[in-house]
């Protein structure tokens, strides 16, 4: 079923908001219970907590369908010096029972409007291999695979990829 579709049945609602938000704060839980689930045997998740703190978030996508959270997102200024000019994809998650239905597109392509509207020249993001799903909607929406930055240069499971806004 394609957004649209589930669209007319379904009356979906990307709102804006900040880190603190508790919606966002419980996909972000979800998201890591997914993520171990997913790679928790195959990679050690705990080095990457400190790139994932919420403090530091202050543009976040929540989407809403009939008032039911079912994903978010948000997007982060890119704090070191080996890309100028970005923001950081952070905390993508569809909750499960929403997901293949286009929402992750959607959420993704409006967090990438945001950032264009900030003024941000480009979008980058760490993922990994083994997040296939993801990795479909990044490449879809135009994300292209580049060497690992910052604090990833060192970790070989992890999978950088920039958009140019």
């Amino acid at each position: 079923m394609q957004l649209n579709e589930f669209a007319e049945r379904c009356n979906i609602n990307f709102v804006r908001c900040f880190g603190d938000n508790e919606d966002f704060i419980e996909n972000c839980h979800l998201l890591d219970i997914d993520l171990d689930r997913l790679v928790g045997r195959a990679i050690k998740r705990d080095k990457y907590k400190q790139y994932n703190q919420l403090d530091e978030i202050k543009e976040v996508v929540v989407v809403y369908c009939d008032g039911v959270v079912a994903g978010a997102g948000a997007i982060r200024e890119y704090q070191y010096d080996d890309i100028e000019n970005a923001t950081e994809l952070k905390r993508v998650f569809v909750r499960e029972e929403f997901q293949g239905k286009g929402i992750g597109t959607r959420l993704v392509l409006e967090l990438l409007g945001w950032a264009k509207e900030l003024g941000y020249k480009k979008v980058i993001l760490e993922t990994g291999e083994l997040l296939q799903e993801s990795c479909h909607v990044y490449r879809k929406v135009g994300f292209e695979v580049i060497e690992n930055y910052g604090p990833y240069v060192s970790m070989a499971e992890s999978l950088c990829m920039l958009k140019e806004l």
